[in-house]
Parts: structure tokens; C-alpha cells; sequence
């Protein structure tokens, strides 16, 4: 069995790295021969959709597979043949980033059918994401994160099975604050949070991993 989390920040050591680095960790707790595998979207050169609808031509060799030839093609490929994803992105201006957006147009769009029928997909995986930000809860609201991030969980639902998720605020942007200009946060309330609530978000995203394994197991078994 083999599970991927896609990494849509451009860090690879910071919030969202090590939340979808401990959603591995559960994997392997329950599927310990599970193979288990971190994409960087940011160290790979790929473009979103490019319309070619080569995905939907009606008895075309590729219905139902994005055909654009490049680095990314072969990760799709195997990504979109896995026993479970855990996709993880920060929010940058009020959405996931542009190289996570990117992949999910690439990731989603070849398996939805402009017909009755909801997906050509035949491939049923669990997934989960996990959305790292600045605001906290309340705010998360008021601005319409969460309105926004259902749509995307929408369609994924759609096409493979209902995405759990994770919202991780008012994370701790910098090792060191002193060095930015970063005068409206609380680097003391923010450093706070990292030490009490951050824990408790790594073990919320180590049980999400376990919960794709568990689902995994049903869906094949």
C-alpha cells in the first residue's frame, strides 16, 4: 500500500511540513508496511490545467487522465492510483497557495464528467487536508475560509471519498520575529500557542493519518 501527502508550502521544515509529516506517522502506526511518501510541490516545475480537454474527448485514449506531459505527469500517474492522500497547505490571501491550487486542478479535474455521471473515477481513496493560517478561529469564519475550503472538499468528495480536515491557527510564522517587520502579531501570544496548542494539532494530524489507514483498510478489504 502506498500514501502520499502533498505539501503545498514552499517550507519544508515549518507548520505544515511537520503536520503532514506526523499524518504519516499515523499511517505507519496502523499499516507499519505501509510505504509512505511526502511530495514538495514547490521543488517540482508544473503548471495547473491548460484546457487541452484532451481529458474529455468522447473515445479518446486519455478520457479520464490529464495527458500534459511533464516532470509532474508520472507523480500524478501514481499519486492518483494510491490508497490515500493528505493534502496540506498555508492560506495565502484567503485561500490554499498557488502550487497546491495547481495540483488539485490537475489532481481533479480529468475525473469529472461533464454528464450525469458524477466521476469516471474508479479509484475510491480516503483523504484528509490540513489548512495552516494566521487568523484564528473566529476569524477563519468571518472572512469565509471555511465556505471557501467546503467547495474545494466538495468536489473531492465528489470524485474520490468525503476529505476529513484540519485547521491549524494563528500558527508561528518565524523562528526568529525580531528579524521582520511583524508588528501586528504577539510574538509572545504567538510563541504561547506554539508551545500549548501546536502539540495538540500535530496529534490531531497523527490521528488523521491513522483514520486514512483505517479507511483504506475498509476500502480494499
Amino acid at each position: 500500500m502506498k500514501f502520499f501527502a502533498i505539501n503545498g508550502s514552499p517550507r519544508k521544515t515549518f507548520n505544515t511540513a511537520q503536520l503532514l509529516d506526523k499524518s504519516l506517522e499515523g499511517i505507519k502506526s496502523i499499516l507499519p508496511e505501509a510505504e509512505v511518501e511526502r511530495i514538495d510541490l514547490y521543488d517540482i516545475p508544473f503548471n495547473g490545467c491548460k484546457s487541452c480537454f484532451a481529458c474529455k474527448r468522447i473515445n479518446g485514449r486519455h478520457y479520464g487522465r490529464c495527458v500534459y506531459n511533464d516532470d509532474f505527469k508520472p507523480i500524478l500517474n501514481e499519486v492518483t492510483q494510491s490508497d490515500g492522500v493528505i493534502l496540506g497547505s498555508p492560506v495565502y490571501f484567503g485561500d490554499l497557495t498557488g502550487n497546491m491550487r495547481c495540483f488539485l486542478e490537475r489532481f481533479m479535474f480529468p475525473f469529472l464528467a461533464y454528464s450525469n455521471v458524477e466521476t469516471v473515477n474508479h479509484k475510491r481513496m480516503p483523504l484528509a487536508c490540513i489548512y495552516t493560517m494566521n487568523v484564528n478561529d473566529e476569524a477563519s469564519y468571518r472572512m469565509g475560509y471555511h465556505e471557501l475550503f467546503d467547495k474545494y472538499e466538495s468536489t473531492l468528495e465528489r470524485i474520490f471519498t468525503k476529505p476529513e480536515h484540519l485547521y491549524v491557527h494563528e500558527t508561528y510564522q518565524f523562528k526568529d520575529y525580531s528579524r521582520y517587520v511583524s508588528d501586528i502579531f504577539d510574538e509572545k501570544e504567538r510563541r504561547h500557542i506554539r508551545e500549548t496548542q501546536f502539540p495538540q494539532d500535530l496529534q490531531f494530524a497523527f490521528e488523521i493519518g491513522q483514520n486514512i489507514a483505517k479507511k483504506s483498510m475498509r476500502l480494499i478489504f
